[in-house]
């Protein structure tokens, strides 16, 4: 593809904390199936994904959050925006929290996620999606921008 062809993307990560613990997806280990054009194959990663066409960042946020996990997202805001980019693609991400939800995170991509797993601020497995570990950081720091 050409360099003046390609497009920044606009998606979303969404930390869902739950006494005081994350909760992180392990991406499958094949590129094909990790479900991400930033790649991250066999990274831990929140729950997010991409904006549809006409979405509120909540609506997304919502949605991606129920198709990946099953849980019900009540309320999520905004935390920090981020520059995501190498040398696969090129993302506006925006970070979202939560600690407002129902239900139990289950398994509901298996192709691309392989398990959801609850794991306490200060330790965290590695890797980490680097997408999602800016918006930790970003929250560790109350930062709503790391500059790059």
């Amino acid at each position: 593809m050409s360099e003046e062809k390609k497009k920044v993307g606009a998606g979303f990560g969404v930390m869902i904390l739950r006494q005081g613990k994350v909760l992180l997806g392990r991406r499958h280990s094949d590129p094909d199936k990790a479900g991400s054009e930033l790649r991250g194959e066999g990274s831990w990663t929140m729950p997010g994904g991409k904006f549809e066409f006409g979405e509120s960042f909540e609506q997304g946020a919502k949605r991606e959050v129920k198709e990946e996990t099953g849980l019900q997202l009540n309320e999520a805001r905004i935390i920090c925006v981020n520059n995501d980019k190498n040398e696969y693609a090129h993302f506006i991400t925006i970070g979202f929290f939560s600690e407002n939800f129902s239900g139990e995170p289950k398994v509901m991509e298996p192709d691309e996620i392989m398990e959801w797993r609850w794991f306490d601020l200060d330790d965290l497995p590695v890797p980490l999606y680097f997408p999602s570990a800016e918006i930790l950081e970003c929250y560790g720091k109350k930062l709503f921008y790391l500059s790059q």
